[in-house]
């Protein structure tokens, strides 16, 4: 048999064009953008987005096109940090989960910003942790999928909101009950805490001790969407229990270690004639 798609334009081209053409058919129509761009990359800031959506026409093109970009569940977990820059940068403006256009400077972003940072801040301190062979780093790899999980939630405000977006994101109640067992299960192995300590006790302490100043402040983004009612207060709740679970792992690092942490001493003035 020879090659039939000699002569003319390769097949997958071919099916690339009528993707095209359904996804501009769709666009719009449904919960999310187009799970993939045009030329192939991930595209859209939705952290799931709905394929089946996308699979409502009667060609067979678009359909093998469309198993080919996302795996075979209903829903493909998608980091704006993963992946690649879409073509239209340099807007000013972003999308929410729920295809809303915002201001890149709005509460939303810099929730959602602030979280990824924190996430960010504990892969490092993973990195340092690891080398030490500590067998919480399961738990802190934990941590970064509820993270990411709260950025979905945090990208679906919900004055925009319908309600297939939101059941799709709700954040539930475990994972802050999964923290303070964890909280718990090292206080219980640590000193009494009579003075206040500074940021120290090695390199995998102080790594912990500024991914908790990331979390407070991502906290401090938080609280604002709470108030207004535009994502969901176990978010909030999380990050607070999170802060003081990565104060707690940090001392216990410290002790684990065999590294000492400094104490606050107020400064005293020189004394001058």
């Amino acid at each position: 048999m020879g090659n039939k798609s000699r002569g003319g334009s390769r097949p997958g081209e071919r099916a690339a064009d009528q993707w095209k053409t359904v996804a501009e058919r769709w666009r719009g129509r449904r919960e999310v953008e187009s799970p993939r761009d045009l030329d192939g990359s991930l595209a859209g800031s939705a952290p799931y987005q709905r394929v089946e959506a996308w699979l409502r026409s009667s060609w067979e093109a678009a359909w093998v096109c469309a198993r080919a970009s996302a795996p075979a569940d209903d829903y493909v977990p998608v980091s704006r940090a993963a992946a690649p820059r879409a073509r239209k940068t340099g807007t000013g403006f972003s999308s929410t989960f729920t295809g809303e256009r915002r201001p890149k400077d709005d509460q939303v972003f810099e929730a959602v910003g602030t979280t990824d940072e924190l996430s960010s801040a504990i892969g490092f301190a993973m990195e340092l942790i690891a080398e030490k062979g500590h067998p919480f780093a399961e738990e802190l790899q934990k941590i970064q999928c509820s993270l990411q999980d709260i950025g979905s939630a945090l990208a679906t405000p919900r004055s925009s909101a319908r309600e297939a977006h939101l059941r799709h994101t709700a954040f539930e109640a475990g994972p802050i009950l999964e923290l303070e067992q964890w909280i718990d299960k090292y206080s219980s192995q640590l000193p009494p805490l009579t003075e206040f300590i500074l940021p120290s006790g090695g390199k995998s302490s102080s790594a912990l001790h500024l991914c908790r100043a990331v979390c407070r402040r991502a906290e401090r983004r938080v609280v604002p969407l709470v108030q207004m009612g535009e994502t969901d207060a176990n978010v909030a709740k999380f990050l607070n229990r999170l802060s003081d679970y990565l104060f707690t792992l940090a001392r216990y690092v410290a002790m684990k270690e065999g590294n000492q942490e400094k104490i606050y001493k107020k400064n005293e003035p020189s004394d001058r004639d």
